[in-house]
């Protein structure tokens, strides 16, 4: 039997995400039209074998979390369950706090996913590895130009065997143009050097205790484990980590802009995996330009034109003449007559009105460098506000022929006039 571990964070991350996190939790936030940590448990639900999905962070099961839980049971028709940590635990901590809910029924072994990652996730694949060769760790690694791949775990692999012979977590020179996916395999062996980490750290805290350096912030706690510096790093080279290269789509999830780019890769992805969820141009219908999602609820009008990249959220309603492009828009937006969205985020419950213009400009990767990868991109430099995708928070009214360009507008604000680069409170 074999078991999913789901990694979601908590408030105090995805702050690169806001003000998008502030209505719903960031693992749920609807990333070509499902839920980010959808993916993520449709990709375990189809391997063969698979007992239980655990969802592990420090996020209060709020009823958001709760609903989506027991659909995703039912939809999927396996135990998937919330286990919230008592403090942030950092990427390990979590996984050794709850070690006999991980265990419970003997796996073989158990996968690890960050929930800020995007990918086709090839886990049967990863899977058929394991049991070729079997490892306490097996990470999924794909690559990175020279320079991106600062931003990243690098990997120094040995290529006749695939064994990880050093682990670098986003080093300060090249190391490696193979990066950590943030995607794992691991053993019920792997569980005893974070048990040793733990150790270590209680050791660490009882020193620090007797030299008097008992101040917060001086000791993370012995349950902060953090799998790339405390494990990947120390145990290469030892014959117990190794990588297995893909070449499928992969990208992070930090930001408003990466969600976009995820955003797109899952669409195209859908032409494989999910072709119903794709809109059809149709008679009488709104002209379709390239991989589209709309809510069954939502109503778009026919002269609407959508697409590329366009996904339309629950009870969405698109007036005549708008035209989408490299867009989300969120449950409840009403979009008027001839708005235009381009590289925008319209947030949930809100409005634009006639004649309106929202855009942003997007920040993908090079399309002549197979191996670039989204930037970690800052939202400013040198106190200014960097062209990037427009944002609209939470039911945030645009008023008729305006133009908002390169901004970040946060929740419940009704503007009465055009802004370029600006984020407005």
């Amino acid at each position: 039997m074999l078991k999913a571990v789901i990694l979601i964070g908590g408030p105090q991350k995805g702050t690169r995400f806001r003000p998008l996190s502030f209505e719903v939790p960031k693992p749920l936030f609807p990333v070509a039209g499902v839920p980010m940590i959808q993916h993520h448990i449709e990709a375990c639900a189809q391997v063969p074998g698979m007992q239980e999905i655990l969802l592990i962070g420090f996020y209060q099961p709020d009823e958001a979390l709760t609903q989506f839980l027991e659909a995703a049971q039912q939809e999927f028709n396996l135990p998937i369950r919330y286990l919230q940590e008592f403090a942030p635990l950092g990427t390990g901590g979590g996984l050794y706090h709850f070690r006999d809910q991980i265990l419970a029924g003997g796996p073989e072994a158990f996968f690890v996913l960050n929930a800020d990652v995007c990918s086709d996730f090839p886990l049967s694949a990863m899977l058929d590895a394991h049991r070729c060769e079997r490892h306490p760790f097996l990470l999924l690694g794909t690559t990175a130009n020279r320079t991106q791949s600062l931003n990243y775990g690098c990997i120094v692999e040995n290529p006749q065997t695939h064994e990880v012979l050093h682990y670098v977590e986003k080093p300060s020179t090249f190391i490696s143009d193979i990066i950590n996916c943030g995607i794992y395999l691991f053993s019920p062996e792997a569980l005893k050097p974070l048990r040793d980490v733990f150790q270590r750290n209680q050791q660490d805290g009882q020193l620090c205790l007797a030299l008097g350096e008992d101040s917060p912030g001086s000791w993370p706690g012995a349950g902060t484990i953090r799998l790339e510096q405390d494990v990947f790093s120390a145990l290469a080279g030892q014959g117990q980590i190794y990588v297995h290269l893909t070449d499928g789509i992969w990208s992070q999830i930090k930001s408003a802009g990466s969600a976009l780019y995820a955003s797109r890769l899952y669409l195209g992805r859908y032409q494989i995996t999910h072709p119903e969820r794709l809109a059809k141009h149709t008679s009488g219908g709104p002209r379709i330009r390239g991989n589209v999602y709309i809510h069954p609820t939502a109503k778009v009008a026919p002269s609407a034109v959508l697409g590329p990249n366009v996904s339309i959220g629950k009870g969405v309603t698109v007036g005549e003449g708008v035209r989408l492009r490299e867009s989300i828009v969120l449950h409840g937006a009403t979009l008027q007559e001839h708005t235009c969205i381009l590289h925008s985020i319209v947030g949930w419950g809100s409005t634009v009105g006639r004649w309106a213009r929202v855009e942003g400009t997007p920040n993908d990767p090079n399309p002549n460098d197979p191996r670039a990868r989204m930037d970690s991109e800052s939202l400013f430099k040198d106190g200014k506000l960097l062209p990037a995708i427009t944002i609209l928070g939470c039911r945030v009214r645009i008023p008729a022929e305006v133009l908002i360009l390169n901004s970040i507008v946060l929740p419940h604000k009704e503007l009465s006039r055009s802004f370029t680069n600006q984020i407005i409170l």
